[in-house]
């Protein structure tokens, strides 16, 4: 990873309550259900999205008044072929024909016309409310405050939890979600129309029912009604339980997918190590074991949804050939309501119940709606939490850094620097009294494998959470954190030079030039290309090749202050001179704190010093001090280089010395 930073800035502290007044990020408003359901509507698009809702709701009400027309003309179907032999049916295979072909026109219409269209302009909505929520969410996570870096590290002891799989969330659970919700809100209002159309139909045909003429002429509208009233809630509770048990099983489902995914994603990353150590089988085992909780809650996400499956069935067929038919039963018997009246009144009675059954036929996707909005309104809430690293820290643990600038002259300062893990207690496990590193100086940070050198680095650039210290910048000078593992973006060669600014704010030749003098020169007649031979940027290069284009970055950057956390671990030796030297030769007033696992740090190939003094961690505390006089460049030579298992260094040195 390479990070640069931005002019630093004192900031007053804030209060608690302060905080949470101003903290205010694209997904604030998005911390609740309701929230992330109206975020979109209430949004700078407002205009695109209550457009495309109120076509949604015409032509929903559209196909609901068809459905009615759809009834009526089926009801003429049906009495046309009752009626066939009818003596007084004069042309009745005409009758029949034309009924038909009413009905057929009829389905075309709803169908293709009406619905279809509903469903063109609703996957138009699905597309656009998507797009949307998935700019604000990373919006968030990748501003200046580094909440991506905050967001996942979380404590469960400290009672908040990391978001896991942060990128199924803004994929996959964005993409659901939008698009169960718009599928339910157009089942709500065509529940809504559908009452208004088939009723008022309903009531209007309506006639008397024997034993209950104390309702007139409503009796079959009543009887309707009350079925509908009755078959649809009671069936309504029985899927509310089975979709209860249906969303904790999807929540558990994406939880073991996304666990998976990241491994295999961690295992790519490290294919190499894993060849080269042959590694295979243990990988094979760690897969084996987490593809087990997918498998084990497959098999019961899989019973849940057959058994829903088949509860649905039932319903369907219960509700379509018996309820529908019932509530006109008792006239069309006593001769009070005729053959096409039954018929069209049972089509329609159907039609209600399946409009009413909504709510039914998509709990699956309630289910996978409301764990997918959990998902998301997690992601919101923990990017919300981070919006002041300090406080967030602060629950868990003692986090006291204060950064605050002075004037360039003076450099870099370190004061009453303490490092530590999480918990209150915590012992450091570094401290430093006062550090000051001046403007050009360069130093060598040195000490023991986990004794916390990067920790002292990531800490002075606002990456590490817990300890205390201030932390007094050089205003106005930008600063530049190069690390050993190097991860190139899918975007052109020039803009991986130019990050983090865009490739606008160089020139060609600029850019050009860095790279020069990097000593990547052969990749210059490809700056415009995201690829070479089929392959991007991050797996053209070499480790070295990348740790090269760090240093053009520095080139064209020109910051003032630069970290080198291990940032020449692929480079050799004549490698690691070269990577000092490019920086020395075209950045002469920066200032350089560097980790390298050499015992002493390069010199020029003059056997000049590039560094002035050395930070020294030992018994977890960190004193600076000029660095020692230079040894003789032999003895530096054969000090890095490995030694041969029989051989003493100082051996081969005093031999060199008598030749």
């Amino acid at each position: 990873m390479t990070w640069v930073g931005r002019p630093r800035r004192t900031v007053p502290e804030q209060t608690s309550s302060e905080a949470k007044t101003s903290s205010l990020t694209p997904v604030s408003s998005m911390r609740t259900f309701w929230g992330l359901m109206r975020a979109y509507w209430f949004s700078d698009r407002w205009k695109e999205a209550w457009t495309l809702t109120l076509v949604i709701a015409l032509l929903t009400a559209l196909s609901s008044k068809a459905g009615v027309w759809f009834a009526v003309a089926l009801g003429e179907l049906g009495n046309s072929i009752a009626f066939l032999h009818d003596a007084a049916n004069t042309h009745p295979l005409q009758t029949i024909l034309t009924n038909a072909g009413i009905l057929v026109l009829l389905v075309v219409l709803k169908d293709a016309g009406f619905t279809g269209v509903r469903t063109l302009v609703s996957a138009t909505l699905h597309r656009k409310w998507r797009g949307w929520l998935n700019s604000q969410f990373n919006q968030a996570l990748l501003d200046g405050n580094h909440t991506h870096f905050h967001a996942q590290h979380g404590s469960a002891a400290g009672g908040i939890v990391a978001p896991d799989n942060i990128d199924q969330r803004i994929q996959e659970s964005i993409k659901d979600m939008t698009g169960g919700a718009i599928g339910l809100a157009m089942g709500v209002l065509g529940v809504a129309t559908s009452l208004y159309f088939i009723g008022e139909n309903l009531i209007g045909s309506s006639v008397e029912v024997k034993g209950l003429e104390f309702l007139g002429g409503y009796g079959t509208a009543v009887l309707a009604f009350l079925a509908v009233a009755i078959y649809v809630p009671l069936n309504t509770w029985i899927a509310v339980k089975l979709g209860r048990l249906l969303e904790r099983l999807n929540v558990r489902m994406q939880q073991a997918e996304g666990s998976y995914r990241s491994e295999l994603i961690t295992f790519l990353r490290r294919s190499f190590h894993v060849a080269a150590s042959h590694g295979e089988g243990v990988q094979k085992s760690m897969h084996d074991r987490l593809y087990v909780d997918i498998d084990k809650t497959w098999g019961r996400l899989n019973v849940v949804n057959t058994s829903y499956a088949s509860f649905e069935l039932i319903y369907n067929f219960v509700g379509a050939r018996i309820v529908a038919f019932a509530p006109g039963l008792l006239s069309f018997i006593h001769n009070r309501l005729d053959y096409k009246g039954y018929i069209t009144g049972s089509e329609m009675v159907a039609q209600l119940i399946g409009q009413c059954s909504w709510f039914i036929h998509v709990m699956p996707a309630i289910a996978t709606l409301r764990a997918n909005s959990q998902r998301v309104t997690e992601l919101a809430n923990a990017i919300e939490n981070v919006q002041h690293p300090r406080e967030f820290y602060q629950q868990t643990g003692r986090s006291d850094f204060s950064y605050a600038t002075q004037n360039p002259v003076f450099g870099l300062t370190i004061q009453k620097l303490e490092l530590a893990h999480q918990g209150e207690d915590a012992t450091p496990f570094v401290s430093a009294a006062n550090l000051r590193f001046r403007r050009g100086e360069w130093t060598f940070l040195k000490g023991e494998s986990g004794s916390g050198k990067t920790s002292l680095i990531k800490a002075i650039n606002g990456l590490w959470p817990y300890g205390r210290g201030t932390i007094v910048f050089p205003e106005g000078v930008t600063n530049f954190y190069a690390a050993q593992e190097v991860k190139l973006q899918q975007v052109s060669l020039k803009q991986l030079v130019c990050l983090p600014g865009s490739e606008n704010d160089h020139s060609d030749t600029q850019v050009a030039s860095a790279l020069h003098k990097a000593g990547l020169g052969d990749f210059i007649e490809h700056l415009a290309d995201e690829s070479r031979e089929g392959k991007i940027w991050d797996q053209v290069l070499s480790g070295g090749q990348k740790q090269k284009l760090v240093v053009a970055r520095i080139i064209l950057q020109q910051p003032g202050l630069l970290f080198l956390d291990e940032a020449t671990g692929a480079l050799d030796p004549e490698g690691k001179i070269a990577f000092h030297q490019a920086i020395k030769d075209n950045c002469p007033n920066v200032t350089v704190i560097s980790v390298m696992h050499e015992v002493v740090p390069p010199r020029s190939l003059s056997g000049e010093e590039f560094y002035h003094s050395v930070v020294a961690i030992a018994d977890s505390v960190a004193t600076k001090k000029p660095l020692a006089p230079s040894l003789p460049r032999e003895l530096t030579t054969i000090l890095a280089q490995p030694p041969r298992p029989t051989e003493d260094k100082w051996l081969r040195f005093r031999r060199m010395k008598q030749k």
